[in-house]
């Protein structure tokens, strides 16, 4: 995959999305909690974040909050994430959020029996109200420089703007040859009140055509993008490698300008004990990363866009698909087995886990 020259960008990555302020209450439910831990996530930010941190990968995010304590709270958790915010765009507070506001997202870890719960309140967030003209894009990509640029469904669902708005972004990143990733990630909560699953086709349907890399788990290709492959459907877990290889290439056909297909695969045993993998196809192959079986969870929020950030840093790092995938599958992993949505992972961990080392005691 060409890339455009690290010396003439200013950053790997570029993010799209919104960032919101997670409450979480640790061991205990949302309705009986009385302390909450504050961290920073979003499925978009996630990504620069790990490439930040982990990597070590110079990454922004294109974003937007309402100038108040919150937002103050949200943007001192990002910069300690060390993601570029000059194109944090802030907007006038009213003073009680009748016309803007930021986002807050509950969210349950889980355990055993328990599945994971999320609780977001983030209707009429300052980023759901970007539109067209409202970022410099041209300055961005063409004068500043990236040499990737990321966003994904959640941005998309968010308002009837947001997806022109990472069209106008796909557009200029296509057109200053930055290479592009779209996270399909598709929340049926986002979607339910502005047209469910047809809308939600809709919407990442007609920006498939622009991606370079797509990425999702195993039932987004089917609920975001409305693929039916005979013996695909929306519980994908228990199906063989043949039915995956035959939906990744039903998405090559469809969308040829997609040069990687990216699939996590997570098959719940419980709240805290999974097996996950992952699989991708490119030009006609089709890979596999190792499963791990019984993988034991801290907090899985995050895994996915963890795995993405792996992924993604193989491809800016000059290595193949098949490290790349596996990669993303470790970083994943290792990112679910500590709270927060973002990864507190360290490169050498994701390297050392890559090469199968055991988790005895390093001292």
């Amino acid at each position: 995959m060409n890339l455009r020259a690290k010396e003439a960008c200013r950053w790997d990555l570029v993010s799209l999305g919104e960032v919101m302020l997670r409450l979480d209450p640790g061991d205990l439910r949302v309705s009986t909690a009385r302390h909450f831990r504050a961290w920073e996530g979003g499925g978009e930010y996630n990504v620069a974040r790990g490439l930040r941190k982990t990597f070590g990968m110079k990454t922004a995010v294109v974003t937007a909050l309402a100038d108040n304590a919150v937002g103050r709270l949200v943007e001192d958790l990002m910069l300690q994430g060390g993601v570029d915010l000059d194109y944090l765009r802030w907007v006038k507070y009213d003073g009680v959020g009748r016309a803007v506001r930021n986002g807050l997202n509950f969210t349950e870890r889980g355990f055993g029996v328990r599945a994971a719960t999320g609780c977001s309140d983030r209707g009429h967030t300052a980023v759901s109200q970007l539109k067209r003209g409202d970022i410099d894009w041209e300055t961005l990509f063409a004068h500043q420089g990236a040499r990737w640029f990321h966003t994904g469904g959640i941005f998309c669902a968010l308002s009837e703007t947001t997806p022109e708005v990472a069209r106008e972004a796909m557009e200029a990143a296509k057109a200053s040859g930055t290479r592009i990733s779209y996270d399909l990630n598709y929340r049926p909560s986002l979607w339910q009140s502005v047209g469910g699953k047809p809308k939600a086709q809709q919407v990442n349907r007609s920006l498939a055509s622009l991606v370079d890399v797509l990425i999702g788990n195993e039932e987004d290709f089917t609920a975001a993008l409305g693929f039916s492959v005979a013996g695909v459907d929306e519980n994908l877990a228990h199906l063989d490698s043949a039915s995956f290889r035959a939906m990744m290439e039903a998405v090559h056909r469809e969308f040829p300008n997609v040069s990687v297909i990216a699939v996590t695969l997570r098959t719940a045993k419980s709240a805290s004990r999974n097996d996950w993998g992952a699989v991708a196809s490119s030009a006609g192959r089709f890979y596999e990363a190792r499963t791990r079986k019984d993988l034991e969870i801290y907090d899985r929020v995050g895994g996915g866009d963890s795995f993405a950030s792996g992924l993604l840093y193989g491809f800016l790092s000059g290595r193949d698909l098949e490290w790349s995938l596996e990669c993303g599958a470790a970083h994943g992993a290792l990112a679910m087995t500590t709270p927060g949505d973002t990864s507190m992972a360290a490169l050498q961990e994701v390297e050392n886990l890559m090469k199968g080392q055991s988790a005895r005691i390093a001292r």
